[in-house]
């Protein structure tokens, strides 16, 4: 008996780790890692819609006047370029079109789009920006938070960890 409890135990414990999971990052929204993404809702592109059709779809919640949002664009348009056949991004802003078409420092080289209702990023309860969700091919989201926190970055280390792992 004693066994077959540390045998079921082992299984436990390979099983638990071989799933995804925050290991206790600090998060500013609700967690849906390993779940099924929303439907994103947008009212505007700002540029052309982009095919996201077996991808990785990289969404990253920003604004013009946050600096933060701003420092991560360079990295955000460094993995756009790398990675444009297997990786689709983006930024979606909850200010005006105006605001978001005359935005140009940093220069953003990877899909826009503004919802001033803040309908997906509300839907999550994203309390900080930016915060980036990574949907897979299969629409489950296999990263989330602030790109940028301390020993939690999501780097172009980690995304080519999660493509190789996730890849149709």
């Amino acid at each position: 008996m004693k066994k077959s409890i540390t045998i079921l135990l082992l299984f436990v414990t390979a099983v638990v780790a071989a799933q995804e999971s925050n290991n206790g990052k600090k998060l500013w929204a609700k967690s849906i890692l390993n779940e099924k993404a929303p439907e994103l809702v947008v009212e505007k592109w700002i540029s052309k819609q982009p095919d996201t059709k077996g991808k990785f779809v990289l969404i990253d919640f920003w604004a013009t006047w946050c600096g933060p949002c701003r420092a991560y664009i360079p990295s955000l348009n460094d993995i756009q370029k790398k990675y444009a056949d297997k990786v689709v991004i983006i930024g979606v802003s909850d200010e005006p079109a105006e605001k978001v078409e005359a935005f140009n420092n940093p220069k953003i080289n990877y899909s826009e789009a503004i919802d001033t209702k803040g309908t997906v990023k509300n839907q999550l309860e994203v309390k900080g920006i930016p915060h980036a969700i990574l949907i897979d091919p299969k629409g489950i989201v296999r990263w989330e938070g602030f790109p940028l926190l301390k020993d939690n970055e999501l780097t172009e280390e980690v995304l080519k960890g999660l493509l190789e792992k996730y890849k149709n």
